[in-house]
């Protein structure tokens, strides 16, 4: 029987998608000065720092705020609650960016690793149950020197087991949804052991449940000696995200981690899908895919991801779009905010999806044919919504089109060409926003201000303008 190291435990957890909160209640303060001691590790200090009049509360606010990538207010408002309720892990969460490991940087001091799977899940056959496990071992075998060999009996150096509630660590499961599971660093004993919330709907593939392969993989990061990272694109970033077990690849910052300790792989394999980076709002080249704005908010799309930023912040929040519209696509086209329906639309090749809120509307996805674009129309550009006119733009290679929201029709005598309209528009327009009376036209990584009644270009500007780099 291994025994039980006490000082580490992690548990991997879904995401949540909360609505805004009214109002911040007492209630709430107490549960967030929990999860600062739980996470952040809150201490009733009396010491200097409380002496210059600075709370403990407000400080260790102010680093899990810099952790999520939040406004940092020092102040419990709704998002950081919000994001305090999703369901995570439970280990602390270092305060430093990107991968991080274990104090005194614990690995194993050898390379071959030995693991059982001590029982199984009834969500999934025995042979599913073994290629997920099988699979996650490999996303860190492809990278490292490290190799698994499976055994059958006796004690592993990694054990794998799926329990329910109190099943014989002291770490309890919490039933369905929350903790999906946990494990232990390298150490003598239970190190490296992960351990499957029973209680949990597991899948081998996209489903009503939780993918086994994505959280096996993270939990192998962990038993391997990874801490958590901040890029909300690493696979060990503290919460759930799906992805395709059949294109992933490892992002580039759970590389860097998991070489840290053990070196590169000295025999590569096979190059195989491309491994992601999370795009960096400082890079000057980048082309955004769509840009909109969200009940005074505004939205950058890049890829997977989405900024957030706030008209009282040049912070922007960076998150994955699913995780934030867990039904939406990535890799959009345009978007746009339309005040008639308070409804945020994005468009992805000949499809469009709208959202009340975090919630997909009832019958969309639709066809982009449904505003009356053209059967030739295959995808659109970029997407801009006038609310002073109640019109929507949409831009398709060089032309336009006008939709009139209240109406729900295209406007006769459309396409136009884009340069008609926007004087000096000459290149292809890629994102669009609607932005305190002016219009502001993407192309490439620079950004045209126009006066939208006259057509009239004020100035050209950096993407930059909006969409703050904070690598200061």
């Amino acid at each position: 029987m291994k025994t039980l190291n006490l000082s580490i435990v992690l548990s991997l957890a879904v995401a949540v998608y909360c609505l805004p909160i009214a109002q911040v209640t007492e209630q709430d303060e107490s549960f967030a000065e929990s999860y600062l001691k739980k996470f952040f590790n809150l201490t009733e200090e009396t010491g200097p720092t409380v002496r210059r009049g600075i709370s403990p509360v407000t400080r260790k606010l102010m680093e899990m705020q810099k952790f999520f990538g939040l406004q940092i207010t020092g102040n419990l408002d709704v998002d950081t609650l919000a994001m305090m309720k999703k369901p995570r892990c439970g280990v602390p969460d270092t305060p430093v960016g990107d991968y991080s490991t274990f104090g005194n940087n614990l690995k194993w001091d050898k390379n071959s690793l030995t693991f059982r799977i001590e029982n199984y899940t009834p969500d999934m056959s025995v042979p599913e149950v073994d290629d997920s496990i099988e699979k996650a071992l490999q996303v860190w075998a492809k990278v490292t020197p490290l190799r698994f060999t499976r055994i059958y009996s006796g004690t592993a150096d990694i054990m794998i087991s799926f329990g329910r509630q109190a099943h014989g660590d002291y770490y309890p499961f919490d039933g369905p949804d929350g903790t999906l599971a946990h494990a232990f660093a390298p150490s003598p004993g239970i190190g490296g052991d992960a351990h499957f919330d029973d209680d949990e709907t597991f899948t081998f593939r996209r489903g009503a449940g939780y993918v086994l392969f994505l959280v096996a993989a993270h939990e192998f990061g962990h038993s391997l000696g990874l801490s958590h990272s901040d890029d909300p694109g690493a696979l060990m970033y503290p919460v759930y995200s799906y992805s395709n077990p059949e294109t992933f690849a490892l992002h580039r910052d759970d590389i860097a981690g998991i070489q840290s300790l053990y070196g590169p792989n000295p025999d590569p394999v096979q190059p195989g899908p491309t491994a992601p980076t999370t795009p960096d709002a400082c890079d000057s080249t980048m082309v955004l895919d769509a840009v909109a704005t969200l009940r005074g908010e505004m939205l950058f799309f890049k890829n997977s991801f989405f900024w957030r930023s706030y008209p009282q912040s040049n912070t922007p929040q960076q998150t994955l779009i699913t995780n934030f519209w867990p039904n939406a696509p990535v890799n959009i086209d345009a978007a746009y905010e339309s005040q008639q329906s308070d409804h945020v639309l994005l468009f992805k090749d000949r499809s469009v999806y709208a959202f009340s809120g975090y919630d997909l509307v009832r019958g969309y996805p639709k066809s982009i044919s449904s505003f009356g674009l053209p059967k030739s129309v295959k995808k659109v550009d970029a997407a801009l919504y006038d609310p002073e006119s109640g019109k929507t733009l949409f831009f398709v290679d060089s032309s336009y089109y006008s939709y009139d929201e209240a109406r729900k029709t295209m406007d006769a005598g459309f396409p136009k060409r884009v340069d008609e309209k926007f004087n000096g528009m000459t290149g292809k327009v890629t994102a669009a926003l609607h932005y305190r009376g002016y219009t502001y036209l993407y192309s490439g990584p620079y950004m045209f201000e126009y006066s939208l009644q006259s057509g009239r270009m004020l100035r050209v500007l950096r993407n930059s303008y909006f969409l703050q780099c904070t690598n200061f």
